[in-house]
């Protein structure tokens, strides 16, 4: 997250959007202390059965620990829940970084009530130190306690860097005359070259679109 004494970017917005609740979201945010005191670090997304999910990842030849547990869940086009912190990157961390997304999966799986395969894991912030996944104890389950349709920017601040401010957006559109909602946060200050780098990106939507025809409309970009 940005200093105190780091100036906000020139393009943020002077008010931040409204985002309208999606139906089969639920989320909440805690302060897991991973990096800093005093500030919210994990998110934790719930989500309704029957969940479709698709996914881009970095094309790094060095990817980390989460990004290669979701690739290998990816496949199956399911989700039940989302687990994203800041503060440190699980990236560079060998077999215990591994570890880490495993015993992170199993726990949020208990606080989501599902398999471990049905839980997507981010993590961003620092390189090359092992993320204690300890940490995670109690807090998901906390978070899976007191989850809700909103506020969206209170999901985009706990997934901040070196951001200086969060990232929301909604657009709603109609499929057939029904009308739908998209709904998006992201964390990325300078991290955007190349192939969007370490930035990381969720965008959630009720429309029932099933997993084979996002992936191709996520990938066609």
């Amino acid at each position: 997250m940005a200093g105190k004494d780091v100036p906000v970017s020139p393009l943020a917005p002077k008010r931040q959007p409204k985002v309208p609740p999606v139906p089969g979201v639920r989320f909440a945010t805690a302060e897991a202390g991973i990096k800093y005191k005093g500030r919210t670090d994990v998110w934790l997304a719930l989500l309704d059965e029957g969940t479709q999910v698709a996914g881009v990842f970095t094309r790094s030849k060095c990817p980390s620990a989460p990004v290669d547990w979701c690739r290998e869940n990816l496949k199956q086009g399911s989700a039940r829940a989302v687990v994203v912190n800041s503060g440190n990157a699980n990236a560079f961390t060998g077999l215990k970084g591994r570890e880490t997304v495993a015993l992170t999966a199993k726990i949020a799986s208990r606080a989501a009530g599902c398999k471990p395969q049905e839980v997507f894991i981010a993590s961003t912030g620092v390189i090359g130190e092992p993320l204690d996944a300890t940490k995670f104890e109690g807090v998901l389950e906390e978070c899976a306690k007191r989850v809700a349709d909103g506020p969206w920017i209170d999901a985009a601040r706990a997934i901040m860097t070196t951001d200086t401010f969060p990232k929301a957006l909604s657009r709603k559109a109609k499929i057939d005359g029904h009308e739908v909602v998209l709904a998006g946060i992201a964390k990325g200050a300078g991290m955007i070259a190349p192939d969007m780098a370490t930035m990381l990106s969720f965008v959630f939507t009720d429309a029932p679109i099933a997993a084979p025809v996002l992936q191709a409309l996520l990938s066609k970009g």
